[in-house]
Formats: C-alpha cells, sequence, structure tokens
C-alpha cells in the first residue's frame, strides 16, 4: 500500500511537471503542429490510434491528451477524437500477443513500452536541465522529466499490485462472475486495480487458455475492462484545471455510453436467437477480436457526437460557457460568442 501511495505521488507529480513544461515551451508551435493533425474528427481519431499503438499504452495516451488540455494546446472537442483512437490502438497489445505468441516481457515488446521511452526521456531531460540555461531548454526538460516521472509513477504503481496478477484467487475473479453485470464489475475492477486494460486484457488472454472460459463471460468482461481503463485519466486529472477534468470525463463517458450500447444490443439479439458461439471457450484471437470490434464500432457510432460528449462534460463540470476554453466548437455548435 505504502509502494502504491508513492506511485501516486510520482504520477500526479509527473502530470504537474508535464503540463507546466508543456504550457511554457509550446509558444504556439506545437498548437500548430497539433492543430493540422486534429483538425477534422478523422484525423484527431487516427492520431490517437497511432500514438498509443506505438507506446502501447492507452492510459499513458490519454494522460498525455489530458496535460495538453490542461496546457490549453489542445481544445476539448480535438482531445474527444484523439481519446477514442487512443482506445482503438490499446487493442494492438492483445492482437500481438494472440497472434504473434509473443510475451510482453520479450526484448521487442519491451522497446515499445511507455517504460522504455520514459527512460530515455528522463535521462535526456536531465542532461538539458545540467548543460543548458535557456528558459526553452528547461521547459523542454520539464515535459521530458514530467513525462518520465509520469509513466515511473504508473508502473510502481502496477509494479505494488502486480502479485495480485498471479494469485490464483485474483485471476479468479474473471470465471467467477458468469453475470453479465457482475463479469462487467469484474473487469472494470481488475483494469482499473493494473492501471492497465492491455495487463487485464493479458490476464484473460491467459486465463482462456485453459478452455474453461466461455465467449459469454469474456464479452461482459472486456466491456468492464474499457470502462476500468478510464481510472487512469481519472486520476491524473486530480488537482488539474476544470478543462483538464473536462477530457477525463470525456474518456470516461465515451466508454460507458459504448459499453451501455453494446450491450443492449449484444444482450436485445441474444433474447431474440442467442449465437451458438456464446457457449465455445474463447481464446486469445477472440478476445483480441472482440476488443478490436468494440472499440471500433464505439467509435464509429460516437465520433459523430464528439461535440454532445464535450458538452456532457462541461455540464457535469459546471461552471456554464464562459468556463470553457479556447472556443470549443460545441459552443460555436450552440451560437455562443
Amino acid at each position: 500500500m505504502l509502494i502504491m501511495i508513492g506511485g501516486l505521488a510520482l504520477f500526479l507529480y509527473g502530470m504537474y511537471l508535464m503540463g507546466e513544461g508543456l504550457s511554457g515551451a509550446s509558444g504556439g508551435r506545437l498548437e500548430r503542429i497539433l492543430g493540422r493533425l486534429t483538425d477534422s474528427p478523422a484525423k484527431a481519431v487516427f492520431t490517437g490510434a497511432g500514438v498509443t499503438a506505438v507506446i502501447q499504452s492507452s492510459s499513458a495516451a490519454t494522460v498525455m491528451v489530458v496535460s495538453l488540455v490542461d496546457s490549453g494546446i489542445l481544445r476539448l472537442e480535438q482531445a474527444a477524437g484523439i481519446i477514442m483512437g487512443a482506445n482503438i490502438g490499446t487493442t494492438v497489445t492483445s492482437w500481438i500477443l494472440s497472434l504473434s505468441g509473443l510475451e510482453a516481457d520479450t526484448p521487442l515488446l519491451q522497446m515499445l513500452q511507455p517504460t522504455y521511452f520514459s527512460s530515455v526521456s528522463g535521462l535526456a531531460g536531465v542532461m538539458l536541465l545540467l548543460g543548458k540555461n535557456g528558459k526553452k531548454y528547461k521547459n523542454t526538460a520539464s515535459v521530458l522529466v514530467g513525462f518520465s516521472v509520469l509513466i515511473f509513477g504508473m508502473d510502481t504503481m502496477s509494479n505494488a499490485v502486480r502479485p495480485l496478477a498471479s494469485s490464483p484467487e485474483f485471476t479468479r475473479l474473471f470465471a467467477a462472475f458468469s453475470h453479465p453485470l457482475l463479469g462487467l464489475l469484474a473487469g472494470m475492477t481488475v483494469t482499473a486495480v493494473l492501471q492497465s486494460s492491455s495487463a487485464s486484457v493479458g490476464i484473460l488472454q491467459a486465463l482462456c487458455a485453459a478452455g474453461t472460459v466461455s465467449y459469454g463471460m469474456v464479452i461482459p468482461i472486456i466491456m468492464g475492462q474499457n470502462i476500468g481503463t478510464c481510472a487512469t485519466a481519472m486520476l491524473s486529472a486530480v488537482g488539474a484545471g476544470r478543462n483538464a477534468k473536462r477530457a477525463a470525463l470525456i474518456h470516461l463517458y465515451f466508454n460507458l455510453i459504448g459499453t451501455a450500447l453494446f450491450m443492449a444490443v449484444f444482450y436485445a439479439v441474444h433474447a431474440i436467437a442467442p449465437p451458438a458461439f456464446l457457449t465455445q471457450a474463447a481464446d486469445g484471437v477472440g478476445i483480441a477480436l472482440i476488443h478490436s470490434v468494440f472499440n471500433i464500432a464505439a467509435t464509429a457510432v460516437l465520433l459523430p457526437f464528439y461535440r454532445e460528449l464535450v458538452g456532457l462534460a462541461c455540464l457535469t463540470t459546471g461552471g456554464g460557457k464562459k468556463s470553457v476554453d479556447f472556443g470549443t466548437l460545441f459552443l460555436e455548435g450552440n451560437g455562443s460568442k
């Protein structure tokens, strides 16, 4: 528990350093680059998916988005598209593990993990701090060191609870909840504790290797995993500005609404004509496919309503229209000047 608290402290401090450095270093250039990459919802989705596929962590990608919003570099409607894309990009890990048979501790996959990038960025940031005195370099160093500290904090929290992942009692949580709502709760809880949907999906794939988990049990668990991964972004918004909280809420609402729609449609079909595959034993490829189909379908359905997601997040945090900075499209679409 003490190690986890220490990791949380590092996580929040890294978030603060990143926000301060990004705010000071942007100077308008970063806004223009990100503006070109996210000037349409489709571009924002592809940007989010690409970044997340590379760093192998939707949590890290979403946390960076929250930081960019908090710094005023991204608008909320841009963040909405990136967050949706991040949910798609995170499915790459499960495909790699299921199709290639590689374990997450192989050297190739280790080099693609955020922990690897954070080590390099931390070293580069410290070298800038020691070798350059200009304000521009200090801001850049703050971003690099902040990212390193943030990821180290995330890794520390994960390591503190990692022994639970090898506990038979802990892993049986997936198989114990055969009721859809209980399965959803199990997936959500485990993912929130592990701070990683990829790790949670990996455990589920390992369980399915024994052939004792059916697709009927897997589907609600995967839905819960998508909700549980929002815990990291919500945590990153603690102590941040109002718009950072709104970005985190967009992530939460996207997964909540997507899950509700998917579950409603799926179990409506199930009530009329139950699919035969639900009683079959799930495997790694099937889990990766379900994970991808859900996130792609949720993005396709909700992307046209990204303004409404921004509006719902603004409504939740309060403050009215005047509190929404950066001239969001949501307000422009409602006639606000």
